[in-house]
């Protein structure tokens, strides 16, 4: 693909597109968006990202260059890497860029929290009304083949089970639609998981036994609507915990639809908390698999804590 509006300025727009987010379904609208974008009297550039994780440098490049105004255009996993090239990068305070995401891929969870319309028409009119907030990023240290890595997140971070499907979700996760495919593969991963045993440090108090799953929420929503964090606020200075302890699978299967209900506080096994750092490590030798906004990233040991409200963005909430 070409770039778009070749004559841009540092008050221009910067659209960051993933043609191969929802499983091609950007490359396949780009024109229709473009032209609507035109017609919208919107003055942008457009830049289109090559491989994984392209889309961080790209922002970068954008910010040195002395623009302040990113839009992402895929699904949450192109968000994710926008954000990091907005709060990786020396150039300018985070809060200084403005960024929302125009949702076309396959997950599309944060939105939900900021009232980002998904029909492009509506996003259009969102888009220009231009209200801002600021709201909280999550960050995290792990490890990938024994080196320490560190990635900012802005939704949901996932540590046992999440992580276990999302890793198996890298290689199809673009075949079906977002709910479908997350319900498939929390199906067919469930008996073939081992729940690990853990030890969690928050704040100062630990917990160790087999956890299911632990989350750590910016926002409420991720995996293709659940509420594994029906507690986060996305600017309150914290992150939202919540621990699962060894649910069975049979158990796993009778709670799912509270999953999506929000309402998975009432389990005598599920424990919610309002943090502002956490360090999970294995207990009995099996990995520590961490995922954020959808993405699988590594293993533990993991270190999670909270910048408050260092990111700002187009909100409608």
């Amino acid at each position: 693909m070409s770039q778009q509006q070749n004559n841009d300025s540092v008050d221009d727009w910067i659209f960051i597109v993933n043609p191969m987010a929802g499983g091609g379904t950007v490359r396949k609208r780009w024109t229709a968006i473009q032209a609507s974008l035109q017609a919208a009297g919107i003055r942008f550039h457009a830049v289109f990202t090559e491989r994984k994780f392209h889309a961080a440098e790209l922002a970068e490049r954008a910010i040195a260059e002395g623009h302040r105004q990113l839009v992402a255009v895929g699904g949450d996993g192109t968000a994710h890497e926008v954000v990091n090239g907005i709060l990786r990068q020396a150039t300018c305070a985070p809060e200084e860029v403005t960024f929302t995401l125009l949702p076309v891929g396959t997950g599309n969870d944060w939105v939900k929290t900021h009232g980002i319309p998904k029909d492009t028409d509506r996003w259009l009119s969102f888009f220009r009304r231009g209200k801002t907030a600021l709201q909280d990023v999550g960050w995290a240290s792990y490890h990938v083949d024994g080196q320490a890595q560190k990635r900012f997140f802005i939704n949901v971070a996932g540590l046992s089970y999440d992580a276990y499907v999302a890793r198996r979700a890298e290689a199809y996760k673009t075949q079906v639609s977002s709910t479908v495919f997350y319900l498939f593969l929390i199906f067919r991963c469930l008996f073939e998981f081992r729940v690990p045993r853990l030890r969690v440090v928050y704040d100062g108090k630990t917990d160790e036994q087999r956890f299911y799953t632990i989350n750590l929420g910016i926002c409420r929503y991720s995996g293709g609507g659940l509420q594994l964090v029906p507690h986060a606020v996305p600017d309150d200075g914290k992150l939202a915990l919540t621990l699962a302890g060894h649910i069975s699978k049979l158990g796993v299967l009778l709670v799912t639809p509270f999953f999506y209900s929000g309402k998975i506080a009432w389990h005598p096994k599920v424990f919610l908390a309002q943090v502002t750092n956490v360090t999970v490590e294995s207990a009995d030798n099996q990995p520590v698999l961490l995922e954020a906004d959808g993405e699988f990233l590594g293993e533990g040991p993991v270190q999670v804590g909270i910048l408050h409200k260092k990111l700002r963005v187009l909100t409608n909430a």
